[in-house]
């Protein structure tokens, strides 16, 4: 009888495990692909579905959150005051980063986000917001590189401050290109632990190294 109860516990649990991946998988390929603040919106509600109904996988809080700050990074183009229409969509991804951070603690990947969060931040109010999330955005960048050096990802949000960052602030494209050609080789070696986990990033550089050109 208990060989039968574990036996069915496994294989509830297996199709569970299965039935998440597939939900998972659907939606990943659009990391890559989206360019409009509703495709981001759509792909982050289609992710916090898959977060409400698990509760314990930190994945799709995560995505939830990325979706939600590179919504926030679409509205922000064109210049002018925008933290009206960014920052709702910088206070939802924390929310839900904080949910991913609960169940993944010292995660490489979710300080990327964390840091990702504090510069849409800034860039809504860099006159008014530079001595708080400026800080925070460097704290949270120089965690993600200590907790995975391997992880390409923090190496290209470094390079791409850089490269957008005036030189009399700090920028520097000549050091940005170097930065670029790093990640470039991380993202080369670099092993995801699943086809769930995050990949993004790798077709950016490309973009950016054709500017030197």
């Amino acid at each position: 009888m208990l060989v039968i109860v574990a036996f069915i516990v496994s294989f509830a649990a297996t199709a569970q495990s299965e039935k998440y991946q597939k939900a998972m998988a659907q939606f990943i390929p659009a990391v890559d692909s989206i360019h409009t603040p509703d495709g981001w919106r759509e792909v982050a509600n289609s992710f916090q579905r898959i977060a409400d109904a698990e509760k314990t996988q930190w994945l799709p809080y995560y995505y939830a959150a990325f979706s939600h700050v590179m919504a926030g990074y679409s509205l922000a183009t064109g210049g002018g005051a925008f933290a009206t229409k960014t920052d709702p969509e910088a206070d939802v991804a924390e929310q839900l980063l904080n949910k991913a951070d609960e169940l993944s603690k010292d995660n490489s990947e979710i300080y990327c986000v964390k840091k990702m969060i504090a510069s849409l931040r800034l860039m809504a109010d860099p006159m008014n917001r530079y001595q708080t999330q400026l800080p925070l955005a460097g704290e949270a960048l120089a965690k993600a590189k200590t907790l995975d050096p391997a992880n390409p990802r923090p190496t290209l949000l470094e390079a791409q401050d850089k490269f957008y960052t005036p030189e009399e602030y700090g920028g520097s494209k000549a050091e940005a290109k170097v930065l670029f050609e790093e990640a470039g080789k991380k993202f080369e070696s670099f092993k995801p632990q699943s086809a769930i986990h995050p990949q993004w990033g790798k077709s950016q550089i490309g973009y950016f190294l054709s500017q030197f050109k």
